[in-house]
């Protein structure tokens, strides 16, 4: 059975690491025209457990992207500088929804893994009252 808990365990740190790269994304979404908003960045590390990898993942520290923010031409703007320019967000919406769709992707074979592991879990303990 411990094969089955080591499944659901990667299964379950896998969704609950999409969840909060989805939740990263969903701020960058809701951020996109707010001056000097950086995009927020996550990425993935392996959990080691007593120096074994276990397989499973966990999101490492969030990041702010350094490339350049947008410079937009507004002068009426309160945030306008003396030739009528603020700094916009870097926020890319494209490169957003692209990475919502990957981590919503990621999610759902995550939770059909689980959802599987449960089911041959609940067979097998079937097969073994009989």
């Amino acid at each position: 059975m411990n094969d089955f808990s080591d499944a659901m365990s990667v299964a379950t740190s896998g969704m609950k690491a999409q969840a909060n790269r989805l939740r990263h994304v969903s701020e960058n979404i809701a951020n996109t025209d707010t001056p000097g908003f950086r995009r927020k960045i996550v990425s993935f590390e392996e959990q080691v457990t007593q120096g074994q990898r276990t397989g499973s993942v966990t999101t490492g520290p969030m990041r702010l992207d350094q490339t350049d923010l947008a410079r937009i031409y507004d002068p009426a703007h309160p945030l306008a500088d003396g030739s009528g320019y603020y700094q916009g967000s870097n926020v890319n919406l494209l490169l957003e929804i692209a990475d919502a769709r990957e981590a919503q992707r990621s999610y759902e074979a995550n939770l059909k893994m689980f959802d599987q592991v449960r089911q041959m879990s609940s067979a097998l303990m079937d097969l073994l009252r009989k």
